[in-house]
């Protein structure tokens, strides 16, 4: 295994992305389902990124990055497309001890982003580490086809009986015997 898996909590923590084209647009549709504070800096966005600046939804800094740009950002997206440019990013990003994605970039990357089945709470993350993109879109397709559309809905419902069916049991295989019956 050549990277950790891991989830982590964004919420309302800064990330900072790098670029305002459709490599950075995609990189913050994901950012936004996780209720993140995303600063966008870039000289032009897209159109899509402009309306959600124009919304309140992401901010903008109308500029070239430069380094003070890092201050507070839990994570950076080095987004532009432009190798000299995301490698100045990853570079200072990594000197300031914050993680950071460089775009198609895996040597300039602390991490990788996976293919994701979302179905909140339930998330699925694919990774083929890099090496085979296409083959891990191609298994999210299959999960999401075996997947229920509304097994987020199930997830909830579990978690709402969490403190009673604690309570209810002695022990954590009495417990997980329960709920693996009941779900």
């Amino acid at each position: 295994m050549n990277h950790f898996p891991i989830f982590m909590t964004l919420q309302n923590r800064l990330v900072l992305v790098v670029g305002g084209e459709e490599t950075a647009a995609r990189k913050i549709r994901l950012l936004r389902k996780a209720q993140t504070a995303i600063c966008v800096v870039a000289p032009v966005l897209c159109k899509e990124l402009n309306d959600l600046v124009e919304q309140g939804e992401i901010t903008w800094r109308k500029q070239a990055f430069d380094q003070i740009d890092l201050q507070d950002a839990t994570l950076v997206f080095a987004a532009t497309d432009i190798a000299d440019v995301d490698i100045r990013v990853s570079e200072l990003a990594r000197a300031n001890g914050i993680a950071v994605n460089a775009v198609d970039r895996p040597d300039h990357s602390d991490f990788i982003m996976p293919a994701i089945v979302d179905r909140a709470p339930i998330v699925v993350a694919i990774s083929s580490g890099g090496s085979a993109p296409v083959l891990a879109r191609k298994i999210r397709s299959q999960i999401e086809a075996l997947l229920p559309a509304r097994i987020g809905e199930l997830a909830r419902f579990a978690d709402r009986f969490r403190g009673a069916v604690k309570a209810m049991f002695k022990t954590e295989t009495e417990k997980t015997s329960f709920l693996g019956r009941l779900l």
